[in-house]
């Protein structure tokens, strides 16, 4: 992008120094280099606005990617969220589990906190068993946005396998607050 950009700019502005320099009076100068000139700016132009169409458009793409990603992580988030609800407290919505990090250190310090009840426990583990197979066909999707993120969906997606084989209390908590930890650094990296 900025080399076009760079080419098409300095060779209009040293055509417009070499020939505003010359005061001679000739039908070439006259005629050819304000065209010359006018060429090298619209074609400077163009280029940085399409470049800015382009990486506009890719970020939007990026976003996409980034959110089908977390939204497929929102029924494993919503039973977390759920086993640790007060009597007459409100869930949290499903777009505010898609798209706010902030709700995954929300869920840690509430981990850190509180037990879950076995009954919270069996439903998380069982999300986890049936998101599994999603969640890892998922990682060619995370590869698009980088490798790094493909490698935090690989360590995402390994974490809800453990979850999923994980037989006591302990090892299911221990699991679920690597898992958390790992989705909370996959948010953090920027795409």
């Amino acid at each position: 992008m900025y080399a076009p950009m760079a080419v098409f700019g300095l060779t209009a502005f040293f055509l417009y120094q070499y020939f505003s320099l010359d005061n001679t009076e000739t039908a070439f100068r006259d005629n050819i280099v304000p065209e010359l000139i006018g060429f090298c700016l619209e074609g400077f132009f163009w280029i940085g606005l399409l470049s800015y169409f382009q990486k506009t458009r890719e970020m939007q793409r990026k976003n996409e990617l980034w959110l089908s990603l977390r939204g497929s992580l929102r029924s494993f988030l919503s039973y977390l969220d759920i086993g640790f609800l007060e009597d007459n407290a409100e869930p949290i919505t499903s777009v505010a589990l898609e798209n706010d990090p902030t709700i995954i250190t929300q869920l840690i310090e509430k981990l850190e906190k509180q037990a879950l009840d076995l009954e919270s426990l069996t439903l998380i583990k069982k999300n986890c068993m049936y998101s599994l197979p999603l969640v890892r066909d998922l990682v060619p999707v995370a590869a698009q946005l980088s490798a790094s993120h493909m490698r935090w969906w690989i360590a995402i997606s390994d974490d809800m396998r453990r979850v999923g084989h994980a037989n006591d209390r302990e090892s299911i908590e221990k699991h679920v607050m690597l898992l958390l930890k790992n989705i909370q650094e996959f948010d953090v990296m920027s795409y």
